[in-house]
């Protein structure tokens, strides 16, 4: 039996990952596809007139096993694939494609919807219900509804190929990602390297059937290594190799895909009449257009070029002091120099936090705070069926006791995963409309973080920290999430406003009364040091201009590549290093390409939007300000977040419900203050 065609007999309705198999899903998305499609069917036969309820809440309503099925199917391929998987995605991913320009360029359909929308302003629609047609309308509009004849065909085979191409860049760089081992078998080349380290690198290399230490280019491996290793050719052989991941002569290679994305994008977009693919997805964001979002990058640069200049010199000042005058600082000595400069400065190494960032205390920290501020609880359920042994299932409760989410917490590296750290959610909120229930969600936390070794529980580092704070706050805005319409709910936001809510809970990674509340030594139960906090909290604008212009030069390639307004057709790596010269203070690696390994912006959501970091950013600063002036656990500011962004999803313009919350719009001033830029 298909799981997906029965009604989950789980805790809370999840997916029984326990009894789904690869063979389940094309079954269920074929009928999946059927099912929407007769939904679709009955909707434009009805020959009543057009309401919102016969129209826009059927619509919303529409294809909820695909949904299922999809969902499951999508997220698995980003935190547990394998080659079979990916296989079918290249057989699925054209179906839904196909399926999803059906709806989109169904005419019936979307004169139904037009004629809603011309009625709007008489229809005596609430905020949200407004909101939910205003959204349909354009989306249908934005996805080719009002293009004519041959326009429509373009249309389904750019969107087709778009589908399977943004596939393929992921599949590359994952493998690319996998293939690659730095071996070392002489104990001596690890000098510098913390004890940590060696210890995963050598399991690693007993994983693999090796005699020595093996370092990978996966976060936990490359990162530390690139920081700490005191062997600087072999500090470039794993910057290089990682710099260079989908340029080599093989089938991973990335470079026609990332040409053939930049120019069917700027196709779609020119055929649905805009002058760019960055005018098209700007449209419907926070910053609104090219202009604002230049203002925006051009006004960091201004702020933190000059310090990010001195940041520089400072590094390349300690490296020729150890060195020697003729050293020339390249990308693979920043962190190993900034490291030992920052070593000098507090006198700290970020190894001695390790110890007092268990895993399980870090969980208890980070689910604690938000029962500080929220009042809500986290239950470990083990009779919730999970989809890979590491992965944990959480019940979520409200400060009265009710149950509010599922949360599934998978943070460990492994071959099937893709890098980085991501929240996402198996199942939306949204409220029945015939009963009223509350139909609440399942999220997930899927990270990359340092793994137990054999002698070792999981000891982050204060980065992973500050990324599980990050993720959790994207959690938190889907586990409160409190709309009627799924659309609308949790992170259904504009772009530009997504990341404010995970960025602000970044912010407590600094405060020393959050840390105190479980950074407690793995060994001895000791309590984080004071004055090991406090090197902590004096040292969280080390190199923060240096860091802000990384951001930025991604911004500028990411608005290079389409702001284009003719197709490219050069060469990728002279084009990268024009687009984001103003923001880079170090030489670059010859050979070395960010662009065809830039999952965000090619394989992800952020097209046109990488930006939307640093906008978020400002938010951030501008509302956690509000907590210092008030009290960084102070849970009337925490409820007034709640009621007025977390819970809201994008049910209102993201400023405005932002000036809900804080009584005024943000400046960039509040994040001046932060970064030591201004006083």
């Amino acid at each position: 039996m298909n799981p997906f065609f029965e009604t989950y007999k789980t805790p809370h309705g999840v997916p029984p990952f326990h009894l789904i198999k690869l063979e389940h899903f094309k079954p269920a998305i074929r009928e999946g596809i059927k099912q929407q499609q007769a939904e679709i069917d009955a909707l434009t036969a009805n020959t009543e007139a057009p309401t919102f309820e016969n129209t826009i809440e059927v619509f919303e309503r529409s294809g909820r096993l695909l949904e299922r099925a999809t969902t499951v199917f999508e997220n698995l391929l980003s935190a547990e694939t394998n080659d079979e998987m990916q296989e079918l995605a290249k057989t699925l991913m054209p179906l839904l494609s196909e399926h999803g320009n059906n709806i989109s360029l169904n005419e019936a359909l979307f004169k139904r919807v037009k004629a809603v929308y011309e009625q709007r302003k008489s229809l005596h629609l609430s905020q949200e219900q407004h909101k939910l047609l205003e959204d349909i309308y354009e989306g249908f509009a934005r996805n080719g509804a009002n293009l004519e004849g041959k326009d429509k065909a373009t249309y389904r085979e750019l969107t087709n190929q778009l589908s399977l191409l943004t596939l393929q860049f992921s599949e590359n760089l994952l493998k690319e990602t996998n293939d690659y081992r730095l071996l070392i078998s002489e104990e001596g080349k690890l000098a510098g390297l913390p004890e940590s380290s060696k210890v995963a690198a050598r399991e690693t290399a007993q994983e693999k059937g090796l005699e020595g230490w093996v370092f990978t280019l996966h976060a936990p491996s490359f990162i530390p290594f690139m920081m700490y290793a005191d062997d600087r050719e072999l500090r470039r052989e794993l910057y290089m190799a990682y710099n260079t991941r989908c340029t080599h002569a093989n089938q991973h290679n990335n470079f026609e895909i990332v040409k053939q994305l930049v120019n069917l994008r700027l196709q779609l977009a020119q055929l649905l009449g805009y002058k760019t693919y960055a005018d098209y997805k700007l449209e419907r964001r926070m910053a609104e257009n090219t202009t604002n979002v230049y203002k925006l990058l051009d006004d960091l640069l201004e702020a933190y070029t000059p310090t990010a200049l001195k940041e520089v010199d400072e590094v390349r000042n300690i490296a020729k002091e150890l060195v020697g005058d003729d050293f020339e600082l390249m990308p693979w000595d920043w962190s190993y120099y900034a490291h030992k400069l920052k070593e000098r400065r507090f006198d700290y190494d970020n190894e001695q936090l390790r110890p007092y960032f268990e895993l399980s205390n870090v969980i208890k920290g980070v689910f604690g705070l938000a029962t500080r501020l929220y009042g809500i609880t986290f239950q470990e359920n083990k009779e919730i069926p999970v989809y890979h042994p590491d992965v944990k299932a959480y019940e979520v409760f409200d400060k009265d006791g009710s149950y509010l989410a599922v949360l599934y917490t998978d943070f460990h590296p492994r071959a099937g995963k893709q890098g980085g750290a991501w929240m996402t959610y198996y199942k939306g909120q949204w409220k029945d409309a015939e009963t009223g229930e509350n139909s609440r969600p399942h999220v997930s936390l899927v990270m990359n973080f340092s793994k137990p070794t054999k002698e070792k529980p999981a000891l982050l580092t204060f980065g992973e920290v500050e990324t599980f704070l990050h993720e959790f706050g994207h959690s938190l805005h889907e586990i409160f999430a409190n709309s009627t319409y799924q659309s609308l709910s949790g992170t259904n936001v504009y772009w530009d406003f997504v990341e404010m809510p995970s960025q602000f809970m970044e912010n407590y990674a600094t405060q020393k009364a959050f840390l105190h509340t479980f950074a407690h030594h793995y060994q001895t139960g000791e309590l984080i040091p004071e004055d090991l906090v406090q090197k902590v909290i004096d040292s969280q604008n080390f190199n923060v201009a240096y860091a802000c212009l990384r951001q930025v030069s991604f911004g500028l390639l990411d608005m290079a590549w389409y702001t284009r307004t003719v197709p490219f057709e050069g060469e990728i790596i002279p084009y990268e290093r024009e687009a984001w010269k103003r923001a880079q203070v170090l030489p670059q690696a010859e050979g070395t390409c960010m662009s065809v390994q830039f999952s965000h912006i090619f394989a992800g959501g952020y097209a046109a939007g990488y930006y939307s970091y640093k906008w978020a950013e400002v938010l951030d600063a501008d509302a956690f300000a509000l907590f210092k002036e008030k009290g960084i656990f102070n849970q009337e500011v925490a409820a007034s977040l709640r009621e007025h962004v977390l819970s809201r999803g994008g049910t209102e313009h993201p400023m405005t419900l932002y000036k809900r919350f804080r009584g005024k719009a943000p400046t960039i001033d509040a994040l001046l203050i932060r970064n030591g830029i201004k006083r």
